[in-house]
């Protein structure tokens, strides 16, 4: 069994170092020189060969910027297909609106939601970190924001930015229920 676990961490190491340093669009022989190891060092970590020793490990993540749980955790597949009925979701304001948590990545400063409204539900929205915005798209429907005091009525198709920080609410008026997607990111403007 240990043999297993070994090839395993061995494997999510090579694919690991490999793929993070061509997303860096790093050579092998830059990392190398960046780490401080030798490129035939770095070439047998890169084909799961054999056994690095913790100051090796340590050199490489601290090159490429990364965690030993990361330089050793099961390589992330770059597609993620998530069913609709596995999406997290929440019910909030009395159950009258649902919030589906489409990002499946926790990615600091970033979240994207969809709001499904009831007729006549309003919900209170949560400020975000200093320094994001929101975007938020009508999908269906008609949704009246209100930001800082301020409503701003939307209707199918239409987008609404704002700084997320800001005291906002989500009302329904109509009597079909409105879909809106929100974009919270961390804005650099």
């Amino acid at each position: 069994m240990q043999d297993v676990t070994l090839d395993l961490l061995s494997q999510n190491l090579s694919i690991n170092i490999v793929n993070l340093r061509k997303k860096r669009k790093m050579t092998q022989s830059a990392l190398a020189k960046i780490s401080g190891i030798p490129r035939s060092t770095l070439a047998s970590m890169e084909c799961g060969m054999g056994n690095p020793s913790l100051q090796n490990l340590a050199k490489v993540c601290e090159a490429l910027h990364v965690s030993f749980e990361e330089l050793l955790a099961t390589p992330r597949s770059s597609v993620k297909l998530i069913r609709k009925e596995d999406i997290p979701t929440n019910r909030r304001a009395k159950g009258n609106v649902l919030v589906y948590k489409l990002l499946p990545d926790a990615i600091p400063g970033m979240a994207i939601d969809r709001i499904e409204l009831e007729a006549g539900a309003r919900m209170g929205g949560i400020p975000h970190s200093t320094g994001t915005k929101e975007y938020l798209h009508c999908v269906e429907g008609h949704i009246t924001v209100a930001v800082n005091g301020v409503t701003f009525e939307l209707r199918t198709g239409d987008v609404l930015a704002f700084p997320g920080e800001s005291a906002h609410s989500y009302l329904n008026h109509g009597s079909k229920k409105a879909v809106g997607i929100s974009v919270v990111t961390l804005s650099t403007l």
